[in-house]
C-alpha cells in the first residue's frame, strides 16, 4: 500500500511511519524541507506547502492520505497563536484537497486528524460519534472548521475518516511527560477540581486504530480515538502516582493554573467524557483499554 502522511515528522506521524514501515508499505512524508531528511527504506520525503512545490507528481497512485499537519496547541494561546492553530490546519487540509483534485487516480481514503475537543466541555455528558452538537469554545470551533474542510474530500469520492484524538499517552512525547514531572518531584496531586474528565488513549492504540480505519471500508466520518474507560482527572492522578510509586497529595488550585497558562489552561482544567463507540461496534480490540496497564506499559 502507498500511504502519504502530512505531519509525518511529528509525534504521531513518526509512530505511524515506523508502524507502516514494518508492514512493508510505501510511505511518502510531506514536508517543507525534504532535503534535510534523507530517504529511508520504504520512506520518501516530498516537498509541499512551498511556493513552487508540486507534491502531486510524486503521489500519483497513492492509496491513502493521512493528514496530521497543524500548529501545536501546547503553547500559550495569544491571539496570534490561536490564529496559527486554526489557519495551519485549514491551509494544510486545503492543500490536501488540491492534491487529491490534481491526482488522476484518487486515493481511496483520507484519514484526517481531529480532536475530542469538538464536543466542547462537560462534567456530566457522555459523547459518542452520534453526538451532533459541537461545543462553542475555541478548540471546538477549530475542530468544527477543520472537519468541515476535510469533509470536502468526499466530493472526489474519497472515503473520509475524522479521527477525533483524545489525550494521547506516550512515555516520551505528548501530555504524559509533563504530567509525570510533579510526581517525580513528590509534589503531584489534584489539578483544579479533579472532577474534569480525562479521555485518554495509549499511543499504540492510536496507531492501530488508524490502521484499522484504513483496513475497514465501512468506517467513515467521525471516529473517536479514545480508550473505552475515561477517567476523572483526580482518579487519573492517583493511577499515575501509583504507577510512579509517588504520593498524590498536593493540589494545584484552578486560579493558579489559569494565571500561569492563560486560556490554554482549559486543556488541563476542562474535559469531556468521550467513548469510542464506532470502534467497538466494528470490533476493534484495544491493546490498552484500561488506564493502569497502559501507564505501567509506558513507565516500566
Amino acid at each position: 500500500m502507498k500511504i502519504a502522511i502530512t505531519g509525518g515528522t511529528g509525534f504521531v506521524g513518526r509512530k505511524l511511519t515506523n508502524f507502516f514501515q514494518q508492514k512493508g508499505d510505501e510511505i511518502f512524508i510531506l514536508t517543507r524541507n525534504p532535503s534535510t531528511k534523507p530517504n529511508e527504506e520504504h520512506v520518501t520525503y516530498v516537498e509541499w506547502l512551498t511556493e513552487n512545490s508540486t507534491p502531486e507528481k510524486a503521489l500519483e497512485g497513492i492509496d491513502v492520505i493521512i493528514n496530521l499537519a497543524g500548529e501545536s496547541i501546547n503553547n500559550r494561546w495569544t491571539n496570534q497563536t490561536k490564529k496559527k492553530i486554526l489557519e495551519s490546519r485549514i491551509t494544510a487540509t486545503r492543500e490536501v484537497l488540491r492534491i487529491i483534485a490534481a491526482l488522476k487516480k484518487k486515493p481511496s481514503t483520507l484519514i484526517n486528524a481531529s480532536a475530542v475537543g469538538y464536543y466542547g466541555i462537560s462534567e456530566t455528558k457522555t459523547f459518542t460519534e452520534k453526538t451532533k452538537q459541537h461545543g462553542h469554545d475555541f478548540l471546538a470551533q477549530v475542530v468544527k472548521n477543520w472537519e468541515e474542510e476535510a469533509w470536502k474530500a468526499e466530493n472526489f469520492g474519497v472515503r473520509t475518516v475524522l479521527t477525533r484524538f483524545g489525550i494521547i499517552l506516550d512515555d516520551e512525547e505528548g501530555a504524559l511527560p509533563n504530567m509525570m514531572l510533579p510526581y517525580k518531584l513528590f509534589i503531584g496531586g489534584k489539578l483544579g477540581s479533579g472532577q474534569q474528565w480525562f479521555s485518554w488513549v495509549h499511543i499504540d492504540d492510536v496507531v492501530r486504530m488508524i490502521s484499522f480505519a484504513i483496513e475497514n471500508p465501512d468506517i467513515e466520518g467521525p471516529l473517536n480515538v479514545t480508550a473505552p474507560h475515561p477517567k476523572k482527572m483526580n482518579e487519573f492522578g492517583k493511577d499515575l502516582a501509583s504507577a510512579l510509586h509517588r504520593p498524590h497529595w498536593l493540589r494545584a488550585p484552578e486560579l493558579a493554573l489559569k494565571i500561569a497558562l492563560g486560556e490554554m489552561s482549559t486543556l488541563i482544567l476542562d474535559g469531556q467524557c468521550v467513548l469510542p463507540e464506532k470502534a467497538l461496534q466494528h470490533h476493534y480490540t484495544f491493546k490498552f483499554n484500561k488506564l493502569q496497564p497502559a501507564l505501567e506499559s509506558l513507565l516500566s
